[in-house]
């Protein structure tokens, strides 16, 4: 039994490794049409190939399936807080069990982010420094907890203790200060009070790749974007990320979530999304009406991107 709502989601993901050598960051999103709640399970892995990839697909993996089991428990109304903490700390003991199995992997770990929306509501929890975002009435919020060094070095520069070159270039600054490892998690950020969601919102959830764009940017893109589709916003960041040229681009993962008012949905032209490095995806719809993103890859090497998409069913 899911919660009847007023507002509907669309949701996209899409995922580019930038110039690493692995991809590391996993993502999974579950938006089913029509059923007024969803949410998407982000983890960004750490300690390289065979071990930061497993790790981010063992945390997504376990959030997921939890989060997808419990979906239609109606205790899931009022419940949410606690059945986030026990898939996040179940996911942190599969890391424990896992590095024990296979010692070479010893060290892996990975950030967490999943947020969760319910009718009006919008609850998360994450583990690490990986955004979760709130684009309001043209305002770019950072809704979750940063856990890295950042914020502290930016009280240092704010009370005189470094001045903003030092801050912006303190080799600690994207040092994490919790994340999943196996071990004690030292922070949680899964608030009790929800955040209300209204149409026309539009929640961002990310991997720190995205943050090679200051928030103000982030923010003007999607300003000059958001009467689009949420596959077309993520395609916006990615490409804007690409033309940094950055030689130490950092693994990208992002999920874009349009908020709507609930209304009998009408049929949308076909359109074309682009994407990055020759992959181009395409909204298709079979012969009942429902949309999906197919794609034919030509893509080199360094950059992949993959998407997923939820939409309305056509009238």
């Amino acid at each position: 039994m899911y919660p009847l709502a007023e507002l509907s989601y669309e949701a996209a993901s899409a995922q580019s490794r930038g110039r690493r050598e692995y991809q590391e960051d996993s993502i999974a999103c579950d938006f089913p049409v029509g059923v007024g709640m969803g949410f998407a399970v982000l983890a960004d892995g750490m300690g390289g190939h065979a071990a930061g990839d497993i790790a981010s697909k063992i945390a997504v993996t376990e959030v997921f399936s939890e989060l997808k089991f419990k979906g239609g428990d109606p205790d899931c109304l009022t419940g949410i807080g606690d059945i986030l903490r026990n898939a996040v700390l179940g996911a942190n003991e599969c890391l424990r069990f896992h590095a024990e199995q296979n010692p070479e992997t010893e060290g892996m770990g990975t950030t967490l982010v999943a947020p969760v929306l319910m009718g009006d509501s919008l609850h998360w929890i994450s583990v690490g420094d990986s955004p979760l975002y709130l684009f309001r009435d043209g305002q770019l919020a950072r809704l979750n907890e940063d856990h890295s060094m950042g914020p502290q070095i930016n009280y240092m520069v704010d009370n005189g203790l470094l001045d903003s070159r030092q801050g912006a270039l303190h080799p600690d600054r994207n040092c994490l200060t919790s994340v999943l490892i196996g071990g004690p998690i030292a922070q949680i950020d899964c608030p009790a009070e929800p955040v209300r969601l209204y149409p026309d919102d539009i929640v961002v959830v990310a991997s720190d790749g995205l943050q090679f764009l200051a928030d103000q940017e982030i923010s003007n893109l999607i300003a000059a974007h958001a009467d689009r589709s949420s596959a077309e916003i993520g395609t916006v960041l990615l490409r804007e990320i690409e033309a940094l040229d950055d030689p130490d681009q950092d693994n990208i993962s992002v999920c874009v979530i349009r908020v709507s008012e609930k209304r009998e949905a009408i049929e949308e032209p076909t359109v074309s999304v682009g994407a990055m490095q020759g992959t181009e995806q395409r909204v298709v719809r079979n012969r009942n009406g429902f949309a999906f993103m197919a794609s034919s890859s030509k893509a080199s090497s360094r950059n992949v991107m993959t998407y997923r998409l939820s939409m309305e069913k056509s009238a």
